[in-house]
């Protein structure tokens, strides 16, 4: 469910990497496909903006607490604005490392890179520090933004108690337990919230592709 007008460069071609597959457990893969084909049978994320779409104008704390507006962010260029589960989670991670590696050539085509998470305190804080400066990070707290968008859903009793068995405090990463996670999610937004590119998959392995991205912004 990804949406883009142009092919990718061949692989000896890309300016960018795609987000690297990241050393998990076949457990933890074997859960995921369980997760995945119940998300796909409720269409989750089918309601989320898609290219053409005007995107909501949200207002969402920064880490730091100031309330931020995306037509703010986006005055004067577009922006590409990252949904992510939280550096707890490893395919966030390797997508976090692949738009690092593209901000140079996001910043060429005067795209700034916003990312949203749920979490808060000191782990909001510990993704802009990830991030360095420059970079935008916004909190979704109790996963507000990511409802409204229709990317958040329920993970079902059986994950909340393999997360909490694998010893991951999701209450300390998002404030409490709800059982909610998002669909990660990208979105190139223009001047005006116009959306160009759209990625979202509820298969949370499958992120966004940077040279798809930047493919997008000089269409």
């Amino acid at each position: 469910m990804a949406s883009a007008d142009s092919r990718p460069p061949a692989p000896d071609q890309r300016p960018d990497p795609a987000p690297a597959a990241p050393d998990v457990d076949p457990v933890w893969h074997a859960r995921a496909d369980a997760l995945v084909a119940r998300l796909a049978a409720l269409g989750c994320g089918r309601m989320a903006p898609v290219a053409g779409q005007h995107f909501p104008d949200l207002a969402l704390p920064d880490w730091q607490g100031r309330l931020t507006r995306l037509s703010d962010l986006c005055r004067d260029g577009p922006i590409l604005l990252s949904f992510h589960r939280g550096l707890w989670c490893p395919w966030c991670r390797a997508e976090l490392d692949s738009w690092q590696a593209a901000r140079p050539a996001l910043s060429q085509s005067g795209c700034r890179l916003v990312v949203v998470t749920p979490e808060t305190g000191a782990h909001a804080e510990a993704m802009a520090a990830r991030l360095g400066p420059g970079a935008v990070v916004l909190c979704d707290v109790d996963f507000g933004a990511s409802g409204a968008l229709g990317l958040a859903f329920f993970m079902g009793q059986s994950l909340i108690r393999a997360y909490a068995e694998a010893g991951l405090d999701l209450a300390a990463h998002y404030g409490a337990i709800s059982g909610i996670l998002p669909i990660p999610a990208s979105f190139v937004i223009e001047v005006g919230l116009r959306v160009r590119f759209a990625h979202v998959d509820p298969d949370f392995r499958r992120r966004a592709d940077p040279a798809a991205v930047l493919a997008s912004l000089r269409a």
